[in-house]
């Protein structure tokens, strides 16, 4: 056993000197113990080792307990070096019997694997080394061919013969059949997932082998790297994240996670579908727009057109008129009725105190159109000069304005012009007639 231990060494620092390698192979170690058997049949004929290779079992020198051990490692793309150690005791060489010799070889491999990640793993080996018969030895090239069967990953079954070829002639040439466990490890596994980092898409975090290595925090089967909730179980419609209420809108982007509702809404809900949602419409029943915070535009006045549009909002109108009252026909015949009857002094645009009950009703009427403009009007019959009548007229329509104006009546709406005696109505050259003609009149403004 002392010299099982040399050869130990030996095919050790053999494989140290090859680390240099690199290291591209899940488990790129593999150390392998076991039996061999010693074939020295028949010796010098050569041409009859195939016919009697599987039929010449009596010949083969088997020493009962582990009596080889092999270390390797893989270099990628199949092939692997290592070094093999072995011993044996020899008492049948070929016809002949021997007396217990000693037995004790160690060879260098290059081994070729056809097959990768397969239960049944075939392959071809050569090498070579040196072989010694008690105190004698040579120096051999070695072709081999074998199998592995693998019960897992990392633990098979190898068996294997090996054809050694001596460069001396007092070593015959001979076979050598080896049987028994191989044991690969070195894979590397950084996060400890059971995933060798050369297959782990993430080594440094422990995950899952349905993702190559990569997490599921949440476990709802979707990797934390496409999870857009990674802490948090989900879908896969929704990308991994959560959807309380079933709305299709993920809680993390549902402003409303907890009551279903429109996506275009933030995954709120709107009870009366006027597009504003619920906890954003004051009047989460009624349909209304937006603008008016989901609620429907009032109509005060019931003239069908919206408050919101209606320049007169508290007085029916027409919706020709934006919602304002339309000054008729009749109404301008009445405003004017009251505006002739206003009287003036002699001469004179300061307004008689027998006026005053007048404006009342002209003040109510205007009140009733409050976005009508009208014009006051001043006239005068033709006595006196015509400059002087023109700006008589002038002043008595301001008076008039200012009047209006004074009572609450807004400036905007009215304006005063002065015709003098240039628009009679009647006839000048009466009495009766030149009353007439000295007039105010309100007129509409079209």
């Amino acid at each position: 056993m002392k010299h099982l231990s040399k050869l130990l060494v030996v095919a050790l620092l053999v494989v140290g000197f090859n680390n240099i390698q690199a290291q591209d192979e899940n488990n790129p170690w593999a150390v392998s113990f076991g039996v061999n058997a010693i074939d020295v049949y028949p010796t010098g004929d050569v041409s009859s080792f195939g016919n009697e290779f599987f039929n010449a079992t009596d010949h083969w020198n088997i020493l009962p307990s582990i009596s080889t051990i092999a270390v390797s490692k893989s270099i990628g793309d199949g092939f692997s070096i290592g070094a093999r150690g072995s011993l044996n005791k020899i008492s049948k060489w070929g016809d002949e019997t021997r007396s217990d010799l000693s037995y004790y070889g160690v060879d260098g491999t290059i081994k070729y694997n056809f097959l990768k990640e397969t239960v049944i793993d075939p392959f071809v080996e050569v090498g070579g080394g040196y072989t010694w018969i008690d105190e004698v030895g040579a120096g051999t090239v070695n072709g081999s061919v074998g199998l592995n069967f693998w019960f897992s990953d990392n633990i098979g079954l190898t068996v294997q013969t090996v054809y050694k070829h001596a460069f001396e002639d007092y070593l015959a040439a001979h076979f050598q059949h080896l049987a028994g466990i191989k044991v690969k490890f070195g894979g590397t596994d950084t996060d400890g997932d059971g995933i060798y980092d050369k297959d782990d898409a993430c080594p440094e975090v422990a995950g899952l082998e349905a993702f190559n290595g990569c997490p599921d925090a949440d476990g709802d089967g979707i990797e934390d790297s496409k999870d857009s909730c990674p802490n948090e179980a989900g879908s896969k419609e929704m990308n991994g994240c959560p959807d309380a209420d079933g709305d299709g809108v993920a809680d993390k982007d549902d402003a409303c996670p907890n009551e279903a509702g429109l996506a275009n809404l933030g995954g709120c809900p709107d009870a009366d579908g006027d597009g504003v949602a619920d906890k954003d419409d004051e009047c989460p029943n009624e349909a209304g727009p937006a603008e008016n915070k989901g609620c429907p535009w009032a109509d005060k006045d019931g003239d069908s057109v919206l408050d919101k549009d209606d320049a007169c909002p508290d007085v029916a109108g027409t919706v020709a008129n934006k919602g304002c009252p339309e000054v008729t026909e009749e109404v301008q015949k009445q405003l004017n009725d009251y505006a002739r009857t206003i009287l003036f002094s002699t001469g004179k645009s300061s307004l008689s105190p027998e006026s005053t009950s007048v404006f009342v009703d002209i003040i109510r009427i205007l009140g009733e159109y409050p976005t009508a403009k009208f014009t006051v009007e001043g006239h005068t019959d033709s006595v006196g000069g015509e400059k002087t009548n023109q700006a008589l007229s002038e002043k008595r329509a301001n008076s008039v304005r200012d009047f209006l104006i004074a009572e609450g009546i807004a400036s905007d709406r009215l304006t005063a012009i002065g015709y003098g005696e240039a628009k009679p109505i009647a006839s000048n050259n009466t009495r009766s007639g030149r009353k007439e003609n000295r007039r105010t009149e309100i007129n509409l403004v079209k």
